[in-house]
């Protein structure tokens, strides 16, 4: 607030000049003291969050949205964008993370836990902290990521205000109670006060983005309206482009996102397992029979973890029980590779499971998440795919729940889908700025949407793509269009790695290394970076690859590397979209 002072000026005698002043003075800090009234009644807290696919993200804006419709003022950022010295300014800590891969943190606060987790991280006695994790049972390393940052609070003295909650796929309910919950402890803190808490505004209380109505819960209904076999006669996969249309649905999208599809369970490996089980198909199973139960509410390719612990329990001197009790995870993960529900129970005919078993030992089907290869500019009524379609094994042939769904059974059936943002994975708002690509294989998926984007915004930027397969006869997808984007000029450089074709194998990071002075010099001249594909080998041989050309061109070290890799984080010009 601005001071109140006297004109110099003014007619006024010394006396009255000096009670003039004393007067302001009091009314300027009875003011001061009035705002700061009002400002503490309003209580904050910081809301951190991790995300991959974006789930964790709209958590947390959900949850800053209930929070402000209570009066309070939460602040709200990505781990990655925190500090150590601002962790020891807070005093209220809420974290909403998902874990990624391995038991991995999000690729969004990856730099935060190498400087939480390090001896550096200061004592946080202060300060206290609640953490929402979010992951699947599916995985050995279920919720990691909450579990490690909610231990490292603990044992940097922080005080919990409430127990961790782990959310599997199915995460609606639980996350709801955990944010009631946590908002009504807050809320018993607010700090009392002769003044109201200032309203929100009314938008305030609303989700930070507008959101689709189509979701996990209600998916929009919707046909293939396209289905073509993209990988040649002779390639070793089965790749295959897809356009889905979006009709009056309203979905938005933006190149870089995801799309979710509900899949449904192929009806002949169902009939199997009925077989199998010796149950009637027409028993009621809440609201649906036992075989559509089968076909579209449970996951029956993947064995859940209550499904192996139940049939270890029953037949504890079988080889899948032996292996459960030694709890070899290595061993356990080696033997169970390609084999579905049905195989165990075929391998175990002496266990029985009757209706309640199935109930219980059974997951919710899942839906599975593709990056578009499209962009809304080049395409705004259908959305695009490119799916390798999965099949293995044999004699009989195991086939991947939705990738097979899509590529044989869509065509006459009405599936549904819902989008999925991933506002981390997006082009520079600078269309100047330089982009570097790299996408093997399926991995491509989002780069095409990115030059069909680059190309309708006339962006001037420089674009550059890796691309790579086994084999350039017949795994080279999409090659007309980006041979076109190239002689157009759009794509200023292509290099292709088709690890086959030749004695030694060459991989996109191969080329990278090759090219190490040019990658270089497009970073130094601001470009970004996106990878694309298969988290547990491809992206960490190109996150490798990086590391070595940047130490390299730079002559500095490992340590120097690793920094400028950790700035090229932070500035949001490496990005991945990884699996």
């Amino acid at each position: 607030m601005a001071q109140l002072t006297i004109d110099v000026e003014a007619p006024f005698s010394p006396g009255q000049r000096a009670w003039l002043d004393g007067f302001f003075t009091g009314l300027a800090a009875a003011r001061r003291d009035e705002g700061e009234a009002v400002a503490s009644a309003t209580l904050t807290f910081d809301l951190l969050y991790g995300s991959q696919t974006g789930c964790s993200e709209l958590l947390a804006e959900d949850l800053v949205a209930a929070a402000r419709a209570r009066g309070m003022a939460p602040t709200l950022r990505v781990l990655d964008d925190v500090s150590l010295d601002d962790l020891t300014r807070m005093e209220r800590v809420l974290v909403i993370t998902s874990t990624y891969g391995d038991g991995e943190m999000p690729d969004n606060a990856g730099l935060f836990w190498d400087d939480f987790s390090s001896e550096a991280a200061p004592r946080l006695e202060d300060a206290r902290f609640a953490v929402l994790a979010l992951g699947d049972t599916a995985y050995d390393d279920f919720c990691q990521a909450g579990k490690l940052i909610d231990l490292r609070f603990e044992q940097l003295g922080a005080t919990r205000m409430l127990p961790r909650v782990d959310c599997d796929t199915d995460y609606d309910e639980p996350a709801a109670a955990w944010m009631d919950q946590v908002l009504d402890l807050l809320a018993a803190e607010a700090p009392a006060s002769g003044a109201a808490p200032a309203a929100p505004a009314a938008p305030a209380a609303k989700p930070a983005r507008e959101r689709s109505r189509w979701n996990r819960k209600t998916p929009f209904p919707t046909r293939l309206v396209a289905n073509r076999l993209m990988s040649g006669p002779g390639s070793a996969k089965e790749i295959r482009h897809f356009e889905i249309a979006l009709g009056d649905s309203g979905i938005d999208y933006q190149a870089g996102d995801a799309l979710a599809v509900v899949g449904v369970n192929d009806a002949a490996l169902v009939d199997l397992l009925l077989d199998r089980l010796g149950h009637d198909p027409e028993h009621s199973v809440g609201e649906s029979t036992l075989r559509d139960q089968l076909i579209r509410g449970w996951e029956i390719a993947t064995p859940s973890k209550d499904l192996l612990a139940l049939l270890a329990e029953r037949a504890p001197g079988s080889e899948l029980g032996e292996l459960v009790v030694r709890a070899e995870r290595d061993a356990l993960d080696s033997w169970l590779w390609g084999k579905d529900t049905l195989d165990l129970l075929q391998l175990l005919p002496e266990v029985n499971l009757d209706l309640d078993d199935l109930t219980r030992v059974f997951r919710p089907l899942q839906h599975r998440a593709y990056s578009i290869s499209s962009s809304p500019l080049h395409s705004p009524d259908r959305i695009h795919l490119t799916v390798a379609a999965v099949r293995h094994g044999g004699p009989r042939v195991h086939h991947g729940v939705c990738s097979t769904f899509l590529a044989d059974r869509a065509d006459d059936a009405e599936f549904g889908i819902f989008p999925q943002p991933n506002a981390a994975f997006r082009l520079p708002a600078d269309d100047s700025a330089p982009v570097i690509m790299i996408g093997p294989g399926t991995g491509i998926a989002p780069f095409r949407a990115f030059l069909q984007e680059r190309a309708a915004r006339g962006a001037s930027g420089k674009n550059w793509l890796f691309f790579g397969d086994q084999h350039r006869a017949d795994d080279f997808i999409y090659a007309d269009e980006i041979e076109s984007y190239q002689a157009s000029g759009l794509l200023t450089r292509l290099d292709l790695a088709f690890s086959r074709d030749q004695a030694q194998k060459i991989y996109v990071q191969t080329r990278m290394r090759e090219q190490a002075s040019e990658f270089y010099g497009w970073l130094e001249d601001g470009g970004y970076v996106y990878v694309c594909g298969d988290a547990s080998r491809m992206a960490r041989d190109v996150d490798r690859a990086l590391m070595e050309l940047i130490a390299t061109q730079r002559g500095r070290g490992d340590d120097d590397a690793a920094e400028y890799v950790a700035t090229l984080k932070r500035d949001k010009r490496y990005l991945r979209d990884v699996y």
